[in-house]
């Protein structure tokens, strides 16, 4: 079962693949065209106008990927392929880079003793204040009617 966002992008590509010239339709691979078909969403509505640009329309992000990858796989040069590739790497590294910076475990570690420890110096500090009396039940029952007997 697909999700609902890929196959209202999948009928997105298929109708912004009616505005691309037969040459570049014809190098998609035909099992890729017949994945769209079969997991688009017929009943969504989309018009996709050839005279405004992708980022202008309602086009989802990832129709707007998908369409994208068509590009670097199929219709780009190899000038443009490159370029593309070496840009998806640059990006990939810096995205582990981030990564590694977030989920250090040292930091996280680090960072977890300094809130136990600060936890438990809080709640040293609760419990002190706290007023606890250790008195038995039947004591506080029998405080209780002496307290209501004083009254009447």
């Amino acid at each position: 079962m697909v999700k609902v966002e890929y196959a209202n992008a999948y009928k997105e590509v298929l109708d912004i693949l009616k505005y691309v010239s037969k040459e570049d339709f014809d190098k998609i691979p035909a099992k890729k065209i017949k994945m769209f078909s079969k997991y688009a969403n017929y009943d969504y509505d989309f018009e996709y106008n050839p005279d405004i640009t992708l980022k202008e329309q309602n086009v989802s992000d990832i129709a707007q990927t998908i369409i994208a990858i068509l590009f670097r796989d199929y219709w780009a040069t190899s000038e443009q392929r490159e370029k593309i590739l070496s840009k998806e790497k640059y990006d990939m590294q810096l995205l582990e880079e981030y990564k590694k910076e977030k989920y250090n475990p040292n930091i996280i570690f680090d960072n977890k003793y300094r809130t136990n420890n600060r936890s438990s110096e809080e709640k040293n500090q609760e419990t002190s204040l706290v007023d606890v009396s250790n008195i038995k039940w039947y004591k506080k029952i029998w405080k209780s009617i002496k307290n209501i007997l004083k009254i009447r």
